[in-house]
């Protein structure tokens, strides 16, 4: 009878062949365009419009991964990438992760594969230590740690739990939604606003609070607002405070915001996507003083702690709220250890059922790097990060708009919103650095984040030279 699967030894022998590719890959990154230069449709019109009918060789599959995919390819992990926040990754991770595809494990519940549950909670558990985290966050507390995919999805969860919290786990009666009342600042994550609709709270019940001319929020406006909406006949019920906002790395007064939410029973989640991970180094723990008060926290080691997307660390003050929240049983998943209480069942903690081996990469780099080598590349990324803030304060033609707390620098060229623009543009046409824009106090904003786990001061050097080169240039055919 005809078998189409790879045999272990076929396997073995592409799998090498595989890893001598990215190893290759790594080798020669600095090579590629860091910003994919292909046009619109470009990609699709190079693949055939029918799958094949017969299967195809590797060699013909790694030719097509060279010639047809790289080239659309916008390389996350050059050293080179300076844009939005960094989605990154590590040797150690990429082999985790290789190790969870072939176990192939479904971790749903503690019975489908206990090491995957009981490896995950002990994982957690550590970086709550290494991060110096609230006791209540760690399993052998009240609350505890799951792994969600994203910082979005860890949102919406504490959203949907805060919701059944506050309402008594009966929202679904009538009016009793469109009386609930969420709040966040005009720099929060906009994954915020996509959560209240989801949770058929509505964009109309999210109150957008003023902030700081360091972008952080005003609890004082919190208050106020909270306030306003309760002798309205409102139910404030939930509060997002960030730890490093996308735009700007703005840190929101955690202490005094999570004292208003205390008082007021409102739940807090902190939203440290990609600034959490340098929580890991105790001079910067500063930034998440009053974490206690939390109800959840989470924070992306995809983003600066050198684990593979996707990864999200999301604890809770009080795991009881979150399995009241997802709990569903069906009779194809009762089983004796979940009847007996005696293990965690991580599908009850969020929203979908079904769940990847995803601890296993970040036990990989944990193990690999250690706290000690943890600490130093972050310490590395925010040393380069002040250094390229020091030559922008030393320029005549750029401005700093706001002091960089940790590792991403927003500044400007002196020219204005379209100089700022098409400079941003022309350097990232180049191929040789990326970097992306946002917008601060209603000015076109150049953002700089450094925290690519390979970037070195050469080509954050690198980059700074091209982009002054790049503005004396555009400056040079105004005039």
């Amino acid at each position: 009878m005809k078998n189409y699967h790879l045999s272990p030894s076929q396997f073995r022998k592409e799998g090498k062949r595989i890893i001598d590719w990215i190893a290759d890959y790594y080798e020669n990154i600095d090579q590629y365009p860091v910003l994919s230069q292909v046009e619109p449709g470009e990609i699709i019109a190079s693949l055939p419009e029918k799958p094949p009918a017969k299967g195809e060789s590797f060699d013909d599959i790694i030719k097509d991964l060279n010639e047809k995919v790289i080239p659309g390819i916008t390389h996350w992990q050059s050293p080179n990438f300076f844009a939005y926040f960094p989605s990154n990754t590590s040797f150690p991770s990429i082999l985790g992760d290789l190790v969870s595809s072939g176990l192939g494990v479904q971790g749903m519940i503690w019975a489908t594969s206990p090491a995957a549950t009981e490896l995950e909670t002990r994982v957690l558990d550590w970086l709550a230590d290494m991060m110096d985290m609230p006791e209540k966050f760690k399993s052998t507390s009240t609350g505890g740690g799951v792994i969600q995919d994203t910082a979005s999805t860890a949102a919406l969860t504490a959203l949907i739990a805060a919701r059944e919290r506050a309402t008594g786990f009966e929202s679904n009666k009538k009016g009793v939604r469109q009386r609930l009342t969420a709040y966040v600042s005009g720099q929060t994550h906009s994954s915020l606003e996509k959560a209240v609709k989801m949770a058929g709270i509505g964009v109309e019940n999210l109150r957008i609070i003023g902030i700081t001319e360091h972008f952080a929020m005003k609890p004082d406006l919190l208050q106020q607002q909270i306030q306003k909406d309760k002798k309205e006949g409102f139910l404030p019920f939930f509060v997002c405070a960030t730890i490093g906002t996308t735009s700007s790395n703005a840190i929101d007064p955690i202490r005094q915001i999570g004292e208003i939410c205390r008082d007021e029973k409102c739940w807090l989640h902190v939203d440290a996507a990609m600034a959490g991970t340098a929580m890991v180094c105790p001079e910067f723990r500063h930034f998440k003083d009053g974490v206690e008060l939390a109800d959840s926290y989470s924070f992306n080691p995809h983003k600066w702690m050198f684990t593979n997307f996707d990864c999200d660390v999301f604890w809770v003050g009080n795991r009881q709220e979150l399995i009241n929240t997802f709990s569903i049983l069906p009779e194809y998943l009762r089983n004796k250890a979940s009847e007996s209480g005696e293990v965690f069942d991580y599908r009850d903690w969020h929203v979908q059922l079904g769940r990847r081996f995803r601890s296993l990469k970040l036990w990989f780099v944990i193990r690999h790097y250690g706290v000690e080598g943890l600490q130093f590349h972050i310490r590395k990324h925010v040393e380069l990060a002040q250094k390229f803030a020091s030559w922008v304060r030393q320029s005549d033609q750029f401005e700093l708009v706001v002091e960089p707390p940790l590792n991403l620098v927003c500044f400007r060229h002196i020219n204005g919103d379209d100089f700022n623009m098409k400079l941003m543009n022309e350097v990232n046409k180049t191929g040789r650095a990326y970097f992306t824009h946002t917008k601060l106090n209603d000015q076109m904003v150049l953002r700089m984040c450094i925290a690519q786990t390979h970037t070195e001061e050469e080509h954050v050097l690198r980059a700074w030279k091209l982009i002054c080169e790049t503005a004396e240039k555009i400056s040079t055919e105004i005039r």
